[in-house]
């Protein structure tokens, strides 16, 4: 008899009946996020940052100079309300404009002086609070949870 390794078949770890959301992998993970983005949040206002501010111009910290539309679409937000941002951020002298030499229609957004200064300090702010949340897992327990998610994330997209 050969040793096939078959495919293996989903389990279903819940039921409708007698289903509880507030025990439900989905619900914990929110409340997870949801407690991060609170600790985020307050760590980047001491750096003079809303919650809308700082991931744009870590996104331009780590990409170099982009479109506003680049940046909407890493946001996850549309173009009108990235406008309004990169207004707010401009006012208050992190982000600059200029003319994309290749096309002058295009307009790429880059950091001023100060943006890089406030930008370099949000890698620290996402560590903190990520080494907050995982206080009292060892390595091994570290290693097992990002795989744990990895895997999650690679189930979704098998359907």
């Amino acid at each position: 008899m050969s040793a096939v390794a078959r495919p293996r078949r989903p389990r279903a770890f819940y039921a409708a009946a007698g289903y509880v959301p507030g025990d439900s992998v989905g619900y914990l993970m929110n409340q997870v996020v949801l407690a991060m983005r609170r600790r985020i949040d307050r760590r980047m206002a001491a750096l003079g940052l809303t919650a809308a501010q700082w991931y744009p111009l870590w996104r331009i910290r780590l990409d170099g100079s982009v479109s506003a539309r680049e940046l909407a679409q890493a946001s996850g937000i549309d173009a009108g309300a990235m406008t309004r941002l990169v207004d707010r951020l401009v006012s208050k002298g992190l982000v600059e404009r200029a003319r994309d030499r290749s096309d002058r229609r295009a307009v790429c957004l880059s950091l001023t002086d100060a943006g890089e200064a406030v930008a370099a300090k949000v890698p620290a702010e996402l560590a903190a609070v990520n080494n907050d949340f995982l206080r009292g897992f060892d390595d091994a327990e570290w290693q097992q949870l990002r795989n744990l998610l990895r895997r999650m994330l690679d189930g979704a997209d098998e359907r």
